[in-house]
């Protein structure tokens, strides 16, 4: 069977002005670095090729993918990161989303932020106003089902915290949400007890307009970043043959997205404090049997779909344990491929170590396996 032909964009240092804009939507911890993830599928795939990932993140390795001509499957079990993932590859019209943001601003007066449990927090975090407005929105924005939604609800999470008078709350980090004892602790030591009063409206739709430019994007017809469990999902996702499988693992130990990402989650609906979770591949992976047993299944699913001449891409951790039961499971699964490994000097914050902006150290491995 013949490749589909896309016709790929003549993108000026890799993309256009629009493509830009969405390409970077969604704050979020272990990231692929845009540039990173252009140079690997320019290099490693051609047009028409197929792209998969399956721990996609928000999705930077799939949304290059489709700019790039590819077809392209993400899957991923963080909705958070799926949201922004989704919303890339095929946000809806930006007037339609401009008419749900009024929606739930207007529904908003309804609310009460004393309905909030965790008040001290909140109420340190956000303004009345802004904490009636998430109100609203967590409770009627339809972000599974509902593509209008699920937009508006991407780029709510995009601002829902970060530096003070740029985001929708008090100073807190972008990437990472800290904890309610933190954040009040932090916030009454540096005199911040009250939140900035922000105009929901006036803020939201003004970076609207700006992440739709003149034009809206939509890939579409080449690719999708779907919601789910990859251990699962790929059992009952048909993919006729890969030819490349571009990803980057969770690393043993090293995070746990779900507490990092636990105020976002709760504007999707969860707890209204950070809480450990223990279901399988949602911790930290404490249990190297767990680890090792999660890479076995994902990449041996991966193997029976790739294509006898297809490539493997991993970003992985430089530490040992997660390093060589990468390469292990790796060598197992692709018998035929030669790998062969690169580090990563990064001379900013890395996936590793996000904390730590020490200079020139090896933060991660890359293992590329090709015949």
């Amino acid at each position: 069977m013949s490749k589909p032909v896309f016709k790929a964009r003549k993108i000026p240092n890799g993309f256009s002005c629009v493509e830009s804009r969405w390409a970077r939507l969604g704050p979020y911890y272990a990231m692929f670095p845009i540039d990173f993830a252009f140079d690997v599928i320019s290099h490693y795939s051609g047009e028409g090729d197929f792209v998969l990932d399956p721990f996609a993140g928000r999705g930077s390795g799939n949304f290059v993918a489709a700019t790039l001509g590819r077809r392209t499957l993400g899957i991923e079990i963080n909705p958070v990161a799926w949201l922004y993932g989704a919303t890339k590859l095929s946000p809806a019209p930006k007037n339609d989303v401009i008419n749900r943001l009024n929606d739930i601003v207007t529904s908003s007066t309804k609310y009460k932020e004393e309905q909030n449990s965790a008040n001290l927090f909140f109420s340190m975090c956000f303004s009345g106003a802004v904490l009636r407005f998430l109100l609203a929105a967590r409770n009627e924005l339809k972000w599974k089902t509902d593509k209008t939604d699920s937009t508006l609800m991407a780029i709510i999470l995009h601002y829902l915290h970060g530096k003070r008078m740029s985001s929708l709350s008090n100073q807190m980090p972008m990437a990472k949400s800290t904890s309610t004892q933190y954040s009040i602790k932090w916030w009454k030591n540096k005199s911040y007890e009250n939140p900035p009063e922000i105009d929901v409206l006036a803020f939201l739709q003004k970076r609207i307009e700006w992440r739709y430019g003149k034009e809206t994007i939509d890939f579409s017809d080449r690719g999708r970043v779907v919601l789910d469990d990859s251990t699962k999902a790929l059992n009952d996702i048909y993919i006729n043959k890969i030819d490349l499988l571009f990803t980057s693992p969770p690393y043993y130990a090293i995070t746990n997205y779900f507490s990092d990402q636990w105020l976002r989650l709760w504007l999707l609906g969860g707890a209204e404090r950070p809480i450990a979770l223990r279901e399988e591949h949602k911790n930290r992976f404490n249990s190297m049997e767990a680890y090792e047993n999660l890479l076995d299944i994902i990449f041996g699913k991966c193997a029976n779909m790739l294509s006898p001449k297809g490539a493997v891409y991993v970003r992985t951790d430089y530490r040992k344990f997660t390093l060589e039961t990468t390469k292990k499971v790796l060598k197992k699964h692709f018998p035929s491929h030669q790998m062969s490994e690169s580090v990563n000097l990064c001379r900013t914050k890395s996936q590793t170590e996000f904390l730590n902006n020490s200079k020139n150290k090896v933060r991660e491995v890359d293992l590329v396996l090709t015949t």
